[in-house]
């Protein structure tokens, strides 16, 4: 059966470089749960984070519940229900748009941990500098919901807020987040400077843990702010944490020719497991398992004693090409063209490298096809199944 397996001493060896960071910029490094939720992992980031950052009520919880330290909340609109509930438990709130915040405003300064100054209440604002080359995940596009822009802060009332929130990167380096920080800046440097504003939060995108990260200059900029406007500031990575870390480990069901290609068909599926691989879209690092014997030579992120893995090519680099499907009703349903040294045969088993951030947390039971396991490689080299849905499962989301 097909399994995310998950290396902890990989995820520690990420959390160690982000807490270092943290330590020598003075920034707060918060896990980005929309990227990676497990929290059967919590237990290895808890020590080096200062908490997470939710996107709304149930990520919320789930920090407070099974990660705790700081809560920050953004959302692009609350419930108000859901809203009187965050109010009892985070740390920082941060609303969307200046009609949200008016919705709302009274009923948060209202609140004794507001008044109390326990929790913090922000604005998402739009630096509309675009630095991202997907559309699908660039906040500045034109037309973005995502964020308020400079000129609608003009004769707002901004009572009560006391921190600013960018969110603009996705798998970007750090002078992507310097230029970003130039232009908000000019466009919100005034606000930033005044004495209500307490912090600012850089949001996510950031590859700090990617050996090319500068990580110096992140230091360089987070300590800048810090000094010359006075604010706690804050970081929210989600792949930064789980980067490198994780596959996923699928099974070859039956290999034919059609209409001028290989075929290869898995028991996983990129629309139902990995989505990003159809969104981004992303190509996934293919390996072939071999026996230790074979001394293939790849290097997927998690390696189990006993196994070789032979990496594939691109099409038509190796001898043999596939096209690797999945077994759903969907056409588009496919992972890309892959080539390997050796045929593939039923039941060869493939690993689909660096497949920890937005797979798990996105993962849906599309077609009826069978979720694929939650593992954890320890320390000790043990495996431990921390999860593994069945067909009640995916009977009871149906309702």
């Amino acid at each position: 059966m097909a399994s995310f397996l998950i290396s902890q001493p990989a995820l520690e060896q990420n959390a160690r470089v982000l807490a270092q960071v943290a330590q020598k910029s003075g920034a707060h490094m918060l896990l980005a749960l929309k990227a990676f939720s497990t929290t059967s992992c919590f237990s290895t980031l808890r020590p080096f984070a200062a908490g997470c950052c939710a996107s709304g009520l149930y990520e919320a919880r789930l920090a407070a519940q099974h990660m705790g330290g700081h809560v920050a909340v953004y959302s692009p609109a609350y419930r108000p229900a859901e809203l009187e509930e965050l109010l009892g438990f985070a740390h920082h709130i941060d609303f969307n748009s200046i009609p949200q915040w008016q919705r709302y405003r009274e009923q948060c300064l209202r609140h004794p941990r507001v008044q109390s100054g326990e929790l913090l209440l922000g604005l998402r604002v739009n630096p509309c500098f675009s630095t991202g080359h997907t559309p699908l995940y660039d906040p500045c596009v034109p037309g973005s919901r995502l964020g308020i822009p400079p000129e609608q802060l003009v004769g707002a009332d901004l009572t009560g807020i006391s921190g600013l929130h960018f969110h603009t990167l996705c798998e970007q380096g750090a002078q992507e987040l310097v230029d970003t920080f130039r232009a908000f800046e000019k466009n919100f440097g005034t606000l930033l400077a005044s004495p209500q504003i307490r912090y600012l939060n850089m949001g996510g995108g950031h590859w700090i843990t990617k050996p090319n990260y500068d990580r110096e200059a992140l230091i360089s900029l987070v300590r800048e702010v810090r000094e010359c406007y006075g604010v706690e500031v804050y970081l929210e990575p989600g792949e930064a944490w789980c980067v490198h870390t994780g596959v996923l480990r699928a099974r070859v069901l039956d290999v034919f020719e059609s209409l001028g290609y290989r075929h290869a068909i898995l028991d996983v599926s990129a629309s139902a497991h990995m989505p990003d691989v159809l969104e981004m879209p992303y190509r996934p690092d293919v390996y072939a398992v071999r026996p230790a014997e074979e001394q293939a030579g790849g290097t997927p992120a998690v390696q189990l004693p006993g196994e070789s893995y032979a990496p594939a090519g691109e099409a038509g680099e190796l001898p043999y090409t596939y096209r690797l499907g999945a077994p759903t009703c969907l056409a588009g349903d496919v992972i890309g063209d892959f080539s390997f040294a050796a045929p593939l045969q039923p039941d060869d088993e493939i690993v689909l490298d660096d497949m920890t951030h937005y797979t798990i947390v996105k993962t849906t039971h599309f077609n009826g096809v069978p979720h694929p396991a939650l593992q954890i490689l320890q320390p000790d080299g043990s495996i431990s199944t921390v999860c593994r849905l069945d067909y009640a499962d995916f009977e009871r989301r149906l309702g």
